[in-house]
């Protein structure tokens, strides 16, 4: 063992001989490795213990720690290295002519301050997933207020992050704002369309008039889809073709929004017409389609429901319908729509009732209906052409 350790001794002698660093003077690259050395182990270590509470957290039945360890896994990773390369970089200013400690420590001021922000930010990004997963929560939060209250916190941590990086660097916060006074004044005259759209999102996210997965339409403009995206600038909506639509947000601060997905109800509206032959029948067709209408079980009886002769058509007698459905969805709507007609026509065969339809009647002469109008002799054309002149209404 002795005569081991006298070879590697010698190794590392001449080896340090080779390098050009001989007694106390290459003892700093030693101490500069060593530092090196114990940031990468304490960054294992870290990462394992953070592994390991990760683990131990899942099994809680609180979600806002296990949000906690995820977003301050690479923060913390990458601070540990900050911390141990300025280290080295002390080591190497002090032990050689270098000067470069007056550019480490604002560099490692900035980018403690940009991971700190780092670690923010992804708080708020996990809170605002985890809000929205009803696994997680028994009442999730709703996506365009959790989309909201995170743009703008992330919002505030970057602005914050940029004042308070200034500061660090020497430069004057008042100075700046002053600055940013002026300068905005100047860049609001010239990006005012951008700035609309900002506060014409800002107005979606207070007023709410539609949220996310709501399906919208405008009477003013040619818009009608489900809402997919709301951004800052613009809305993105998915038409019933599928293809998207790009709105700006200051549109709607100008136009009519109509909600139909916060409709309660669904309406159904009909038009029922009998023949005039059936006059005597349509009273008792209507009360039975109204009594077939307050037994439905799809029918909100709490909701207007009329059933009555409406006008004298035409062709026919007309009778209406005016009813609610329970159900606001659209294809369960339509499969009751169809449910009700179908029974009013049962109900209006059962009566020995028929549909009218568009029909005409031709009057003719009494001469036409009897059995001498078959004659078509010189002598009954002659009388028909004599009548005509006489009688020309006829």
């Amino acid at each position: 063992m002795d005569s081991l350790a006298i070879e590697l001794k010698e190794y590392w002698t001449q080896l340090w001989s080779q390098m050009g660093l001989q007694g106390q003077e290459g003892l700093w690259v030693i101490e500069v490795f060593v530092v090196v050395f114990i940031t990468l182990l304490a960054n294992l270590i870290v990462r394992r213990m953070l592994n390991r509470v990760a683990l131990k957290l899942e099994k809680t039945k609180n979600q806002w720690d296990d949000i906690l360890v995820e977003a301050s896994r690479q923060p913390v990773s990458m601070l540990i290295w900050v911390i141990g390369l300025s280290w080295a970089a002390m080591l190497v200013d002090m032990k050689s002519d270098t000067s470069i400690l007056v550019a480490v420590e604002p560099v490692r001021d900035v980018a403690v301050i940009v991971l700190l922000s780092w670690f923010l930010i992804r708080l708020v990004k996990g809170g605002e997933q985890a809000v929205l997963e009803p696994e997680r929560f028994k009442k999730p939060m709703d996506e365009t207020t959790a989309h909201a209250i995170g743009k703008l916190l992330r919002a505030s941590i970057i602005i914050t992050t940029v004042l308070v990086i200034l500061q660090s660097l020497g430069y004057s916060i008042s100075g700046v704002l002053a600055f940013g006074g002026i300068g905005g004044i100047a860049v609001g005259f010239a990006a005012k369309d951008l700035l609309a759209n900002f506060f014409g999102g800002l107005m979606i996210y207070l007023d709410r008039p539609f949220v996310v997965g709501d399906w919208v339409r405008s009477p003013d403009q040619e818009i009608e889809g489900t809402v997919e995206y709301i951004g800052w600038r613009q809305t993105r909506i998915r038409t019933f073709d599928k293809r998207p639509l790009y709105v700006p947000n200051a549109t709607f601060a100008n136009i009519s929004v109509e909600n139909p997905s916060r409709m309660k109800n669904r309406r159904i509206y009909e038009k029922v017409g009998l023949r005039y032959d059936d006059a005597a029948k349509v009273e008792p067709v209507i009360n039975a389609v109204r009594e077939m209408l307050q037994q439905h079980s799809e029918i909100d009886q709490r909701q207007t429901l009329i059933v009555n002769l409406n006008s004298f058509g035409a062709s026919s007698l007309d009778f209406f319908i005016y009813t609610f459905t329970k159900t606001t969805d659209w294809v369960k709507f339509h499969h009751i729509k169809q449910d009700v007609m179908l029974k009013i026509m049962a109900i209006v065969e059962d009566h020995d009732a028929e549909f009218a339809f568009p029909t005409s009647t031709i009057h003719t002469p009494d001469l036409l209906n009897n059995d001498k109008a078959s004659d078509l002799s010189p002598a009954n054309l002659e009388r028909f052409a004599e009548m005509d002149r006489v009688h020309p209404e006829s």
